[in-house]
């Protein structure tokens, strides 16, 4: 497995990483053997970034995740743990709390349900506009004095706000929607980061699976993914035209159009590393050997004129959810 440092001061971490939401959420259900038996495989073929959130399923993740631990090296791991979000016992999302109490609060639950002694990327999901940044990572900061974190991350941060935290305590690296078709983070955002030496771990690479096989066949959107407005009506067709260009060029050279995908983030630089939501241990296995792709000029080039910066239609959330986004207001 090839590796890359998260910035300047992070961890040296696989050059993809799992995201487990998906055997928790969003995404109808999941086979927990299955989800468990993909955590092991991502494990033993050297993937050392595992990312989880506290909120996804209520706990019910991170629940899973230390299962599938058991039994192994705590530092064959490098876990990164998202707070902040609060939900109802109905599943419903009510808000978000990063007040500096609130941090050391949602800490001590994740170390009981890890079942470790330390998180390795601590980071609030959303940032909380109640709450000054300085005050939520200034927390983080006494957690890492104490030993119960090692680093800081953010996610969905403007350029502005990243600013601001990294001036308090060194951040690692920004969690962000990044692909072939979310590309607004290369205006201001991906220059901030590097310029002040942090590094990207990459979500949404397959863009909510709209880039995918499966979506070039038109099978339907289920879950949380029906409400995006990027698989509604017109803008789906003429987002699945896009895709179908990305699999024409694809196929030509015997990888799937999600492989493609993958490989063009992982191109997009050393400093950052793609996060795959694998629910399933072929999936996984699509995911990893994508770091094999090699893509040439002509390929990017290809890419860049099938799929322009600013190609895709309909925002990446509901407007109720682009609202909450720290990363899509201006700096």
């Amino acid at each position: 497995m090839q590796t890359r440092r998260l910035g300047l001061s992070g961890p040296v971490v696989s050059s993809l990483g799992l995201g487990l939401m998906g055997m928790s959420d969003f995404y109808g259900p999941a086979d927990r053997s299955e989800s468990i038996a993909t955590i092991h495989a991502a494990l033993d073929a050297g993937v050392t970034l595992v990312d989880t959130g506290d909120f996804y399923g209520s706990g019910h993740n991170e629940l899973l995740l230390a299962e599938a631990l058991q039994g192994r090296a705590r530092d064959s791991a490098v876990l990164s743990v998202k707070f902040g979000a609060m939900r109802d016992p109905a599943g419903g999302f009510i808000g978000n709390d990063t007040r500096p109490a609130a941090v050391k609060n949602f800490l001590a639950y994740t170390l009981r349900r890890l079942r470790t002694d330390y998180i390795d990327i601590y980071r609030p999901a959303r940032v909380d506009p109640q709450v000054p940044i300085e005050d939520t990572v200034g927390a983080i900061a006494d957690m890492i004095r104490a030993g119960y974190v090692r680093y800081l991350g953010l996610s969905e941060a403007s350029a502005a706000t990243v600013r601001r935290a990294h001036a308090v305590h060194p951040v690692v690296d920004l969690q962000i929607e990044y692909s072939l078709l979310s590309r607004d983070v290369e205006k201001e955002i991906l220059p901030t980061l590097r310029e002040l030496g942090i590094g990207m771990t990459a979500y949404g690479v397959l863009s909510r699976g709209l880039i995918s096989a499966g979506a070039a066949r038109g099978e339907s959107a289920t879950g949380f993914r029906a409400h995006l407005p990027r698989f509604q009506g017109e803008n789906l067709a003429h987002n699945l035209a896009l895709v179908e260009a990305l699999g024409a060029m694809a196929r030509g050279k015997s990888i799937s159009v999600s492989q493609l995908a993958i490989a063009w983030v992982a191109s997009r630089g050393s400093d950052i590393v793609p996060l795959i939501g694998a629910r399933r241990r072929d999936r996984l296995a699509e995911a990893i050997a994508a770091l094999d792709v090699g893509l040439s000029e002509m390929d990017l080039a290809a890419i860049a004129a099938a799929v322009p910066p600013d190609a895709v239609a309909g925002n990446r959330y509901a407007a109720e959810q682009m609202a909450m986004l720290d990363s899509e207001r201006a700096s």
